[in-house]
């Protein structure tokens, strides 16, 4: 018989909601599925998402919380008397962090409810290609059938289960953003972005935080680093940038175990966590014990529970994520996948609503216009932001060779910082261009306060095809942090050779 449903829609979060409420606007009948399965701690929260409920809107916010912190100690340089000890109260932010999630998880319900989008909170299997089971946390059986369905549940952390207690002592980013008081001294271990993002943060807050770190840190951010074919030293212009974000994080007092990786975890006596870790350069094995351990060793797709394979939806088998084309179908006809669970696709919540809603119109409202991932911009939120939009430097050796490629770069000074006496060292901007006639501008690096401001405006440009001469015409606005880009006729470097041209 006739499918109950024109678009079912299995996962709340971002791109999900995205392309329900855009089908809907379509006069579609759209139903949405969705289910939070307690993380192992037994956390759980509401419609919306990772995005929402346990990742940029509660980091963001627990960000600021530290920078006013920060805040707090530059205003006394400016005048104002503070009374000494500030402290930070972990219960008081929680909370007020935590009830406007609520109040955008009720949102999102309403939203649903205006547009005249069903709403399921049950887990969903696939039965067949156009049917979905469901079940309650009851227990309680619902069938829906769609003409179309869009598979967007997103991503879960992943736990270091060969790590002996990892499992039961240990928690991970869904869990911290919900706890009800502070989380004391904190092992964030591994060195993924959202590590640094909740290091920084927590450093901020006064808590004593260790970072454990195996390799380089922010993996597959600009790591370029050069030597001079002049002179055998490294230039300290040419640091990576994924190192000055961490020591900077350093100065500002987060504590790092390079060349470590932890072993077990213990629970003692007194509730605390012993880690077990071996030090790769010294080759011993050391312990210490901490309130709170946090993995952050990514996050893998969260479609277990689907039943994909019986219904013939390929995946990638290393890294379980969907195979989809440019149009976001998958092998099944009829079946789409948008967000953090497809393949080659970058894990970030504007895409994933932008693909949703750009599906939705293809499906619905005889569009043909594709989703663009190229030259998106993002930014880590550590406490020296770093944003980044276009190539990095290894990318753009690599895509067009070393000799083809022109690099501008710059260490400045913030004028907040002036006054306040800050460590403005890691303060650094780079500009990776190609060489030929115009100079087209393939990728931007920034690192200083508020990056994800400034690489929201220069992302147009860049976007638009922007060239180094037009960067140089733009007049910038005095006294900025973004001015910086556009002053970057200071120094200039070209391969593995560094020179300055003079100011």
């Amino acid at each position: 018989g006739k499918n109950e449903y024109d678009l079912l829609v299995i996962g709340g979060g971002s791109g999900g909601l995205a392309c329900a409420k855009e089908a809907a606007q379509f006069g579609r009948k759209v139903a949405v599925l969705d289910y939070v399965e307690p993380s192992p701690r037994g956390t759980t929260w509401a419609l919306g998402g990772t995005c929402v409920n346990v990742g940029c809107i509660p980091k963001k916010l627990m960000h600021q919380a530290a920078l006013l912190g920060s805040a707090i100690k530059d205003a006394q340089h400016y005048g104002w008397n503070i009374s000494q000890p500030v402290h930070h109260t972990w219960s008081v932010m929680a909370q007020g962090v935590q009830n406007y999630v609520k109040s955008l998880n009720w949102g999102h319900r309403v939203q649903l409810q205006d547009k005249k989008v069903k709403y399921f909170n049950i887990k969903g299997s696939f039965s067949d290609p156009h049917t979905v089971r469901g079940l309650t946390k009851a227990g309680k059986e619902t069938i829906v059938t769609a003409d179309n369905i869009v598979i967007a549940t997103g991503g879960r952390p992943k736990y270091p289960t060969y790590i002996a207690g990892a499992l039961e002592y240990g928690i991970t980013s869904d869990d911290l953003f919900w706890l009800k008081e502070s989380p004391g001294k904190t092992l964030p271990s591994f060195i993924l972005y959202v590590s640094l993002e909740c290091a920084g943060f927590l450093t901020g807050f006064g808590l004593d935080t260790t970072v454990m770190m195996r390799s380089i840190p922010l993996r597959g951010f600009d790591q370029a680093s050069h030597i001079s074919k002049k002179k055998q030293i490294s230039f300290t212009t040419q640091q990576q940038m994924a190192s000055l974000v961490t020591e900077h994080m350093e100065s500002y007092g987060t504590k790092f175990l390079k060349r470590c990786f932890p072993t077990k975890v213990e629970k003692l006596k007194s509730n605390r966590l012993q880690v077990t870790w071996k030090n790769a350069d010294l080759n011993t094995e050391e312990t210490d014990s901490f309130d709170t351990v946090m993995w952050a060793i990514g996050r893998v797709p969260d479609t277990k529970a689907l039943n994909l394979e019986t219904v013939g939806v390929k995946t990638n088998s290393e890294t379980g994520k969907i195979i989809v084309d440019a149009s976001e179908a998958t092998s099944v006809p009829h079946i789409y996948a948008v967000g953090d669970i497809t393949e080659g696709r970058p894990e970030l919540t504007p895409t994933a609503i932008a693909a949703g809603k750009l599906l939705a119109q293809r499906l619905f409202g005889q569009s043909s216009e594709l989703m663009d991932y190229d030259n998106v911009p993002t930014t880590v939120f550590t406490p020296l932001e770093y944003g980044c939009v276009g190539l990095s430097e290894e990318a753009a050796v690599q895509c067009h060779g070393s000799d083809n490629i022109e690099v501008y770069h710059a260490y400045y000074k913030p004028l907040e910082f002036t006054v306040a006496e800050r460590d403005a060292t890691q303060c650094y901007v780079k500009m990776v261009c190609l060489r030929e006639r115009e100079q087209r501008i393939l990728g931007l690096h920034f690192i200083g306060p508020n990056a994800g401001e400034v690489i929201q405006g220069f992302a147009l440009g860049i976007k638009c095809g922007a060239t180094y001469p037009q960067l140089m015409k733009t007049v910038g606005i005095h006294p900025t942090c973004a001015e910086e880009v556009t002053k970057l006729r200071i120094t200039k470097r070209s391969g593995l050779d560094a020179t300055v041209t003079g100011c």
